[in-house]
């Protein structure tokens, strides 16, 4: 094979499995039923073919057993008739009937042995017409199975395109979400991301020297604070003695005072 023919065979090749890839698979299943209705109708010509002859053989067999049948009846009667003619002397008519015996003697023979090929053509023409017979069923089943297989396979076709559609309307979606605004997930991160963040400051702040300074500051306020709620009470206090003193000594007087205009109180006493 020259480099020439390998290229050719190449390009061939290639383009077959080029246009195999971009066939679709509707038009090819319906090629594959059309070929074998055209291949089942080719097989029932070709046995309505093997038929008719085998009808043919067993018409020209009947017609020559009949036929058979009426000249052994001829010959019969020739003979009866040259066997009166001979009991009459009369010789001529005796040697024409006679004649005629021997023509329709030679005729059954001739019959005997076309019967005999005839029944032999018609049995194996017979064994062919039902070869051929068998051969149209089991292709009628075949195509049968296959017109059922065509519509399992073009319903399967049909939900493959609709889940091929589904995917690709489910790619454009993700690719719009995409493109347009971020996911959950990309929100659910981000937001992870700055939480982290900002506890990982607030504890290197309580880590740091000025978060222990605010400590001390906040500690020495709330010491000044108790001092300051102390000085107040005691002042308080202070303020509360003076004044309990003058409230006893004015109840005292105002008892002495009530003795001198009662003295009959103390004798009672």
């Amino acid at each position: 094979m020259t480099s020439v023919q390998r290229w050719w065979g190449y390009i061939t090749t290639k383009i077959g499995l080029e246009l195999e890839a971009s066939a679709d698979p509707k038009v090819q299943l319906e090629q594959a039923i059309a070929a074998a209705r055209e291949q089942h109708q080719r097989l029932t010509d070709q046995a309505a073919e093997v038929i008719a002859n085998e009808r043919g053989l067993e018409a020209r067999l009947d017609r020559d057993i009949d036929e058979l049948r009426r000249t052994n009846a001829s010959l019969v009667q020739a003979l009866r008739l040259a066997a009166a003619a001979r009991e009459a002397d009369d010789v001529s008519v005796a040697e024409r009937h006679e004649l005629a015996a021997e023509q329709l003697a030679s005729r059954t023979i001739s019959l005997e042995e076309e019967i005999e090929e005839l029944t032999s053509a018609v049995q194996v023409a017979t064994q062919a017409s039902t070869r051929a017979r068998e051969a149209v069923r089991q292709n009628g089943m075949t195509l049968q199975r296959s017109l059922i297989e065509r519509e399992r396979l073009l319903g399967r076709l049909d939900q493959a395109r609709m889940q091929e559609q589904m995917n690709a309307a489910m790619r454009q979606l993700a690719v719009a979400q995409t493109a347009d605004a971020p996911s959950v997930e990309d929100v659910r991160s981000k937001i992870g991301r700055r939480l982290a963040s900002a506890q990982a400051v607030a504890e290197m702040r309580d880590d740091t020297i000025d978060g222990a300074l605010l400590a001390i500051e906040e500690a020495h306020t709330r010491a000044l604070a108790r001092e300051r709620v102390q000085a107040v009470r005691a002042e308080l206090d202070r303020t509360a003695e003076p004044a309990a003193s003058s409230h006893a000594s004015a109840s005292g007087r105002t008892g002495a005072a009530s003795d001198a205009h009662d003295p009959g109180s103390k004798a009672n006493a």
